[in-house]
């Protein structure tokens, strides 16, 4: 007797649909205040890599990632002011493909509210998420970085109906 079932016969389905990246994916480059030089080296050391896609940061990271590196990156606001939530809004409406977002384990955020959406809605489209260096060097190193990828996605409103009873 065989366990393995796909992901198409699992009750409820596991992916409804999925949603297909292209080969120059739309990354999201996001950092908090201890975390932006780190981020910063790792853009720069990933240079010609990150130079293929297309770059998608919050205010002050995306700047400064511009500024000390060189990359061409296309700014929301800071985070604080809504830049989490324009990133979230545009991961929703499949304009990012991916995430890296250095984040401060340590440091409370005064946006600490708008940090765990963005992380869950990352989740909730099953994009890729890196939250440190060690998991964007993998990310960055797949094979599938710089392929087409299709991505499934859930249809988490099944969840949310209920049936009312006559």
């Amino acid at each position: 007797m065989s366990l393995k079932k796909s992901y198409k016969d699992a009750d409820p389905p596991i992916a409804h649909s999925s949603k297909r990246m292209g080969k120059k994916k739309n990354i999201a480059l996001v950092a908090h205040d201890h975390r932006k030089e780190d981020l910063i080296d790792w853009c720069d050391f990933n240079q010609g890599s990150l130079s293929k896609h297309n770059l998608f940061g919050t205010g002050t990271t995306g700047q400064l990632i511009a500024d000390k590196v060189g990359l061409e990156v296309t700014r929301f606001s800071s985070g604080p002011l809504g830049g989490d939530l324009q990133i979230g809004a545009a991961i929703s409406k499949h304009k990012i493909d991916m995430m890296i977002f250095f984040w401060d384990p340590l440091q409370a955020q005064p946006h600490d509210v708008d940090v765990k959406a963005l992380l869950r809605i990352g989740v909730l489209y099953n994009i890729p998420v890196a939250c440190n260096r060690s998991s964007a060097d993998f990310m960055i190193s797949s094979e599938l970085f710089d392929e087409e990828y299709g991505r499934f996605l859930v249809d988490y409103s099944q969840r949310f109906t209920k049936k009312i009873e006559e």
